[in-house]
């Protein structure tokens, strides 16, 4: 059974680089081959396979192979356990702020 704090950690530290960013950003277009993943970087193709690397491990992409080619591709459902623990951290900070809202505004039912 896989840790679910691990993998989050994982999601978490995968999406921490703009570049891995920029990759989850054009999957969501749809598949692509490395060499048109590496097209807008300014990188050498093994510092990119390494940032493919990341995302696949942490299950965000993943990849197939015909022939000399490579195809990544978004695996939407990895990204939900990163959104739910963010929905959850920021339900109960709203309500404290809503709280310090109601505190914070002056009662206008009193008469002065």
């Amino acid at each position: 059974m896989p840790n679910y704090r691990e993998d989050l950690d994982r999601v978490f530290h995968a999406l921490s680089d703009p570049t891995r960013r920029a990759l989850i950003e054009r999957l969501v277009r749809g598949p692509a081959s490395v060499t048109e993943l590496a097209r807008p970087f300014e990188m050498a193709l093994p510092s990119l396979l390494q940032h493919l690397g990341v995302l696949e491990r942490a299950g965000l992409v993943t990849s197939t192979k015909v022939g000399r080619v490579r195809t990544f591709q978004l695996a939407v459902e990895a990204l939900s356990p990163g959104a739910d623990w963010i929905g959850r951290q920021r339900l109960p900070a709203e309500r404290r702020l809503d709280r310090l809202g109601d505190f914070l505004t002056p009662d206008n039912t009193k008469e002065n």
